[in-house]
């Protein structure tokens, strides 16, 4: 036995070979990431078999499966996310700027008479994204609703005084409205 050991021989495990195409995938996902640049299960497979392919593997050497995809993600900790706002593109130091640029300006005025207004949308039809199933059950959703209002919410910079709220539909007169007198509702009744 000793004397067909390949004693001073070494070679390069597959382990060795895949852990480099783990790092540089790793290290792209990582560049992409701090660039804001989304990036899906399918992306990263097809980077996965461009890395594979640069070292020297075939398409039948290495496949990106979903199996080894799992495994990357669990690796490194990396999860699937919704992407929430425009955060990443504002620029901090213009954030900066115009804070201080805004303090100057509201020095000359009393807190009290300083407003702030902002309109949101409120879908009043809307349904939950996720529900609870059955195991057994398919998850199946119907069409959703786009029927919404707009409101417009206004204050000023102490809370001392509140605007009537301006809520938007689309109809002048909605049927819920009958015999309700709109000048005594509780909001401000507009129509596009």
């Amino acid at each position: 036995y000793s004397s067909n050991c390949n004693k001073g021989i070494k070679r390069k495990s597959k382990d060795e070979n895949r852990q480099k195409i783990d790092e540089l995938v790793f290290e792209w996902f990582t560049q992409q990431r701090a660039k804001q640049i989304p990036i899906s299960d399918p992306i990263l497979q097809e980077k996965a078999r461009q890395t594979a392919e640069q070292l020297g593997y075939t398409s039948e050497t290495f496949k990106a499966s979903n199996g080894w995809l799992e495994k990357f993600r669990n690796r490194h900790a990396i999860s699937f996310r919704t992407i929430n706002g425009e955060s990443a593109s504002v620029d901090n130091s213009t954030v900066e700027e115009w804070t201080q640029r805004l303090s100057t300006i509201l020095d000359g005025f009393d807190e009290n008479d300083v407003f702030n207004a902002d309109e949101t949308g409120l879908c009043y039809r809307a349904t939950p994204d996720r529900s609870l199933v059955l195991s057994k059950e398919e998850c199946k959703g119907g069409k959703k609703s786009k029927e919404r209002l707009t409101v417009l919410l206004c204050s000023n910079l102490t809370g001392t005084e509140k605007l009537k709220p301006v809520v938007i539909g689309k109809s002048q007169r909605p049927r819920c409205f009958k015999n309700i007198t709109t000048s005594k509702l509780p909001v401000t009744w507009l129509s596009n």
